[in-house]
C-alpha cells in the first residue's frame, strides 16, 4: 500500500512543490520572448497589392503608408502632404535618400503618384512600392 505522506527525500513545504512549476513557467516565457516576433502594428489597416515581382525588396528605409482613402502614415503617425514634408526633412538630411511605400491595393494611383512627387521633391532618391507575392 502506498502512502500519502511524504516521503523522507520530499520537502513538506509548499514551496518546494510549486518550485519546479515556476521554473517551467520562466522556462517557457524565455522560450516566446526569443522566439516571438513583436512588431508595431499600423494606423490604419493596409492590404498591398498583389505582384508576380520575385524581387525582394530592401529591408532598409522607413515606410511610408497610403491607405485606401488616400491617407498617409509615416513613424507609426497619420500625417497629411504637409505634415509628411516637414517629417521627410530629418531623414533626408540625415542621408536617408531610399524610402518604401506600403500602399493599400485600393488606393487611388493618382494619390500614390503625388505622394511619389512629394518624395521627389523632398530628395527621396528610390522608392520601392510593397507588394505581396502573387500565390502559387
Amino acid at each position: 500500500m502506498r502512502s500519502l505522506r511524504p516521503g523522507p527525500g520530499r520537502g513538506t513545504n509548499d514551496d518546494d512543490r510549486i518550485l519546479p512549476l515556476i521554473n517551467v513557467v520562466f522556462l517557457l516565457l524565455i522560450f516566446f520572448m526569443l522566439a516571438g516576433h513583436l512588431a508595431a502594428t499600423d494606423p490604419f489597416h493596409i492590404e498591398p497589392p498583389v505582384s508576380a515581382s520575385e524581387t525582394e525588396p530592401d529591408e532598409a528605409g522607413p515606410v511610408i503608408l497610403v491607405g485606401t482613402d488616400g491617407r498617409i502614415a509615416f513613424d507609426g503617425k497619420t500625417v497629411d502632404d504637409a505634415g509628411l514634408k516637414a517629417a521627410l526633412i530629418a531623414p533626408v538630411e540625415a542621408g536617408v535618400t531610399h524610402f518604401r511605400v506600403k500602399a493599400d491595393g485600393g488606393a487611388p494611383a493618382v494619390r500614390l503618384v503625388e505622394i511619389m512627387e512629394l518624395l521627389r521633391a523632398a530628395g527621396v532618391r528610390k522608392v520601392n512600392v510593397l507588394t505581396v507575392p502573387k500565390a502559387l
